[in-house]
């Protein structure tokens, strides 16, 4: 894992401006937009929105003054920190340049090569995930003797995975796990946004990057002063299905508020990547393999800007392709190759879904009935030939409790409501046509 030492350096608190790693205007120009929009600002709230150090901020805002750009609108009691500060005449006329080249504004950018540094250090190495671990993980999940072996060394590697095998059978759930399992391990510094060129891309994302709360002292004790521009959260698991567009694995860039958004695969840097029903995409599964065969065997990807400008980013997270249709339809074997694990999540056998179904009764506080299992698999499986499904134990218990809260009886099984249930859950699509 990640060198202390060397990522604390990374992420240390800039204390002077040529520490901050960003050319000085990005600060300026961030500071005259804030200014604008609320009128009289202190340093705090200043502090508060970039998430630059008060001092060091104090320091730019002097250079401002001396520049006329700013005054101070009023002098607090406890020296210049305390200070409220306004735009001049001259600096209402840059702010309005300011937002003509962003509108962004928020934390202040650390560079792109401060970011890379970071997110190889925090993924370099074992993630140490050991066998307790995995089996913890999915415990709750009734799968094969050794399922966990087949998965636990590619989380641990962090490279990837390609989960197959029919529909309803829990590569979801699997996967899911998986990344609960990954949030647990130790956690990752990200930056809010990055500077690429002069532009502003934002990295962290609300709905994927959970910050994680630690006592002051400990952080403290860890990693010294970290900069407020970097985050510590949660390991992120990004997870798209059928909605997955290419756009969202480039950089998108907002021509209102000119300023970017990082792709997917830049947000789940250091955790994990799901695509669920792989194949089922709105762009076809050849496109999305070209656009990644080159990042999974080198472990960078290239982004590009609207200028033209290429640049190259980590590519550090564990992908997961789940499927329920053919992979020898979807890939060739040269993408196969590049993916370091293929893992069959099949249909049970009558054990595993008496185990399933025992399980789902408890869970949903229905008293397991062996004649009522026993008819179920007879009438609704054997006979017909039907394919066993792990998801199906609790779709048809859950409706088997829905028909007895309809009637307003107690929730039990019977054979009679084994077949009302089967009934409203299967189709038989040879008898509909």
């Amino acid at each position: 894992m990640a060198d202390t030492p060397e990522l604390n350096s990374i992420i240390a608190q800039a204390q002077k401006e040529d520490e901050l790693g960003i050319p000085p205007a990005i600060v300026n120009d961030l500071v005259l937009r804030i200014l604008f929009n609320e009128g009289d600002v202190s340093i705090g709230r200043l502090t508060d929105i970039i998430k630059i150090h008060a001092q060091l901020l104090d320091d730019i805002l002097t250079k401002m003054q001396k520049e006329q750009m700013v005054e101070v609108a009023k002098a607090g009691a406890i020296g210049r920190l305390s200070y409220v500060y306004r735009l001049t005449d001259e600096g209402t006329k840059r702010s309005r340049d300011a937002f003509e080249r962003s509108q962004y504004i928020g934390a202040a950018p650390v560079s792109i090569e401060a970011y890379s540094k970071a997110i190889l250090l925090q993924t370099s190495g074992s993630r140490e995930v050991g066998p307790e671990d995995v089996k913890a993980a999915i415990a709750h999940l009734i799968l094969p003797d050794g399922f966990h072996r087949r998965i636990g060394p590619a989380v641990n590697a962090g490279t990837s995975i390609f989960l197959y095998g029919p529909p309803g059978n829990g590569k979801t759930t699997v996967a899911q796990a998986i990344a609960k399992l990954l949030a647990g391990t130790d956690p990752i510094w990200v930056p809010y946004c990055i500077t690429i060129g002069g532009q502003i891309v934002q990295v962290v994302d609300p709905l994927i990057h959970i910050p994680l709360k630690m006592d002051t002292k400990l952080l403290g004790e860890k990693y010294g002063q970290p900069d407020k521009r970097w985050g510590l959260f949660q390991r992120p698991a990004v997870m798209v299905g059928g909605e997955l567009k290419m756009d969202a694995l480039d950089l998108r860039f907002d021509p209102i508020a000119k300023f970017y958004e990082g792709p997917l695969q830049l947000k789940a840097n250091g955790g994990m990547f799901l695509i669920d029903d792989f194949g089922r995409q709105q762009v076809s599964p050849q496109d999305l393999l070209n656009r990644w065969i080159v990042p999974l065997e080198s472990a960078f990807d290239f982004l590009r800007l609207q200028t033209g400008q290429t640049i190259q980013v980590p590519f550090k997270q564990l992908i997961i392709f789940s499927t329920n249709l053919d992979p020898a339809q979807l890939v060739d074997g040269a993408f196969l190759r590049r993916i370091q694990m293929k893992v069959e999540v099949s249909s049970p056998d009558e054990k595993m879904f008496y185990q399933i179904f025992a399980k789902m009764c408890e869970i949903y506080k229905v008293a397991f009935d062996k004649d009522s299992f026993v008819h179920l698999v007879q009438k609704w499986y054997r006979e017909p030939k039907r394919t066993l499904q792990s998801v199906h134990p609790r779709d048809i218990i859950k409706t088997v409790v829905s028909i007895c809260n309809y009637e307003g009886t107690p929730p039990k099984l019977t054979p009679a409501l084994i077949d009302e249930a089967c009934r409203s859950y299967f189709v038989d699509l040879k008898q509909s046509q």
